[in-house]
């Protein structure tokens, strides 16, 4: 006897609601783990986990600036712009450059910290020009052009300023001095690092002010809307590309904030470096969902955490295998929500 239509329709549904369950009850089972993993290691030691726990929240401010940057451009015009971790890196080279040869500072002083002062804007300068550079050179001819045109074109100014790095601090990784205050603060167990209090007294009003450009002022207006229609934007009386290329200098002064901050709280600067952060930075913004900058600020924070957790309670893989952590937990989460925990989905425009 042949199914009714109405039944045979009726089929892909039930197959669809039973795959739904099964994926709710994975996620579940998944977070449930995670919250069993954090409880066992904060009742095994509760000043470890603390402390673990803030200095990830430190590394995740710096994440927060160079995610920004991801997410910003994207917004605008949808491209990953790979070369931002390796302006991050010259930022870091170009801090260590302003501080320590041209003030000459090597420890916490006065001028040390007019050295910082000066070296936070010039820093700022530097790598937003950068940025507006490979904008406007390499950037906007190949905005009309495939998507992978400027992608492709993207991962080549990466490796030119890998060259750079490369040439200006060699091919190994060097100690740099810093002129920020040394020590932690001891609150009953749990150790709070000066140099934690001093990114987040940097980055908390920096994020603050680039909050309110974007949604209070006339260029955040008109950056949103760019990022929802240029051609209508232009209809409008806005000039894309001077919006597109105003959106790349605040990404890239962000990267330099950032440079500045782990030059001097981490004290290291190497050529590979924005390789590295670069990629975890992207990936704190694709975890927030591509294209939100809250979204972009608690990936950053998250992936943070992960990493000062994973390397710093008893109970973790530890550093060698915290990039491994990093990206897995990333691979699950993407399976259950694909847009981030902040993003929307859109629909492809045709």
């Amino acid at each position: 006897m042949a199914q009714s239509p109405t039944a045979a329709a009726s089929l892909p549904k039930s197959r669809l609601r039973l795959s739904a369950y099964g994926e709710r009850v994975a996620a579940y089972t998944i977070l449930a783990a995670v919250f069993a993993w954090l409880v066992v290691n904060f009742l095994d030691n509760p000043q470890q986990f603390l402390s673990a726990a803030v200095f990830g929240i430190s590394n995740g401010a710096l994440y927060a600036l160079i995610a920004l940057g991801y997410s910003l451009v994207y917004g605008i015009i949808e491209l990953i712009n790979f070369a931002h971790g390796d302006l991050f890196m010259l930022g870091t080279l170009f801090s260590g450059f302003i501080i320590t040869v041209v003030f000459g500072s090597k420890a916490m002083s006065a001028m040390g910290w007019v050295a910082f002062l000066v070296a936070l804007v010039l820093v700022i300068l530097f790598c937003a020009s950068i940025n507006m550079s490979i904008e406007f050179l390499a950037y906007r001819r190949l905005r009309h052009a495939p998507k992978l045109a400027p992608l492709i074109t993207a991962v080549g100014m990466s490796f030119v300023l890998q060259f750079v790095g490369l040439k200006w601090n060699g091919s190994t990784q060097k100690s740099q001095p810093s002129v920020l205050p040394q020590g932690y603060i001891d609150l009953g167990g749990v150790r709070i690092y000066t140099s934690f209090l001093i990114v987040l007294a940097v980055t908390i009003p920096i994020l603050g002010l680039m909050t309110w450009i974007v949604t209070k002022t006339r260029m955040g207006k008109a950056m949103r809307a760019t990022a929802q229609d240029q051609d209508a934007a232009r209809l409008m009386g806005v000039n894309v590309n001077r919006i597109i290329s105003f959106t790349f200098g605040i990404g890239g002064a962000l990267a330099g904030v950032a440079g500045l901050m782990y030059e001097q709280t981490v004290g290291t600067t190497r050529y590979d470096l924005g390789l590295q952060l670069g990629l975890i930075a992207f990936t704190a913004a694709v975890l927030g969902g591509i294209g939100s900058l809250p979204g972009a600020v608690l990936g950053g924070v998250l992936i943070g955490l992960i990493q000062g957790l994973n390397e710093g309670v008893r109970y973790g893989a530890g550093q060698r295998w915290t990039q491994s952590v990093v990206f897995s937990i990333l691979i699950l989460f993407m399976v259950f929500k694909p847009t981030g925990l902040m993003g929307v989905s859109m629909r492809e425009k045709v």
